[in-house]
């Protein structure tokens, strides 16, 4: 038996460390079979992984409008608020013109390793110039040409995006940096992901306080990170009533093979909960958000998820929505043809299922 390293930075013996990986509070093996008990036991699991106190801010948010421009159907404002108890962040809020209150998504956006944009890869940055050339090439690589948040606010939707640690306004951070700042964190008793998540909460929070805003219609949105993130935020916040996540979904075990990007370590610090994969499978954290809406998109040929953990992920997801009579209000598909990327074809499906569960009032 070697005790070593292999597979690159692997421990040899991963393997056996993930066999013994059981997901004994899966809503498939757990003894608690009332669905609302269950998911208040997991959350309370999810919770304490997240490495954070359990209040995710102060009140009040204290919001303060730094520039408003008019931008066709919407007009365009840099806030500055509250984001946490620990400091103030700028997001990008559109507005539509009319009467609201307006149907409303919070966009997280992705990671890519460019960190001196951070919610400008939604929302075309309109004060700040110098960032225009660097997001307009990031949406043409990534979105097929399209800021997401501006078409969201043409179609009727009240826009937030926000900067995460580390990005645009709260940044750059360098990429060979992302292991020492999640050392430092640790050290000070939270982590990147347990910080993130907590600030999504929040920022949430903030968007359904808006006057313009009805806080029974908010969802949540994210392509790459930001997937991870948005089903993440429905999961862990009864406030958001849908949430669609584009080329984020895999199963754990079927992510921890050599080769696969998530074992390089630097970015997997924003999307890693210390001993959290003990108690859940990455899909059983994103069941939590059942039997709410949620939408799944996956690439055929991304690369950075296997097509046996995406299909794994979903099989777990579909059982859990089914098993509330809610097979309905789960859209999970692989786009054989496309790689990571949120594709102007799967935004049009996009935009349309949040039409669908968002523009028009539930009665919830």
């Amino acid at each position: 038996m070697t005790l070593g390293i292999t597979q690159r930075v692997l421990p040899a013996f991963y393997e056996r460390l993930r066999d013994e990986l059981t997901f004994p509070l899966s809503w498939e093996r757990s003894a608690t079979r009332d669905f609302p008990a269950w998911r208040a036991e997991a959350r309370a699991v999810v919770g304490e992984s997240l490495l954070q106190p359990p209040d995710p801010g102060p009140e009040p948010f204290d919001p303060v409008t730094v520039d408003a421009c008019e931008a066709g159907r919407y007009t365009a404002r840099t806030v500055e608020f509250a984001l946490s108890r620990y400091g103030r962040a700028r997001g990008s809020l559109l507005v539509p013109h009319g009467t609201g209150p307006f149907p409303a998504v919070l966009i997280l956006h992705d990671h890519g390793a460019e960190f001196t944009i951070g919610r400008e890869k939604a929302v075309r940055p309109r004060s700040a110039p110098d960032r225009l050339a660097r997001a307009t090439a990031w949406a043409r690589r990534h979105y097929d040409g399209r800021f997401i948040g501006d078409d969201l606010a043409a179609r009727g939707y009240a826009v937030l995006a926000v900067d995460t640690l580390g990005w645009g306004d709260r940044g750059p951070l360098a990429y060979e940096d992302q292991q020492a700042l999640a050392a430092n964190l640790l050290q000070l008793g939270t982590s990147p992901a347990g910080l993130a998540a907590h600030e999504d909460i929040r920022a949430v929070a903030f968007l359904a306080s808006l006057p313009e805003v009805d806080e029974r219609r908010v969802g949540a949105l994210g392509f790459s990170m930001g997937a991870y993130r948005a089903w993440q935020l429905s999961a862990l916040c009864d406030g958001v009533r849908a949430a669609a996540a584009v080329c984020w979904m895999t199963g754990l075990k079927e992510m921890m093979v050599p080769g696969n990007n998530t074992l390089r370590g630097q970015s997997a610090y924003f999307m890693l909960h210390p001993g959290l994969h003990r108690h859940l499978d990455i899909p059983d954290v994103a069941s939590l958000a059942a039997p709410k809406p949620a939408l799944f998109h996956a690439g055929g040929r991304d690369h950075l998820f296997t097509a046996a953990g995406v299909e794994s992920a979903y099989a777990k997801l579909r059982a859990v929505w089914e098993s509330q009579g809610a097979g309905d209000r789960l859209t999970t598909t692989v786009w054989p043809e496309i790689g990571h990327a949120f594709t102007v074809a799967m935004q049009d499906e996009v935009y349309a299922w949040l039409d669908t569960w968002l523009a028009r009032d539930q009665g919830s």
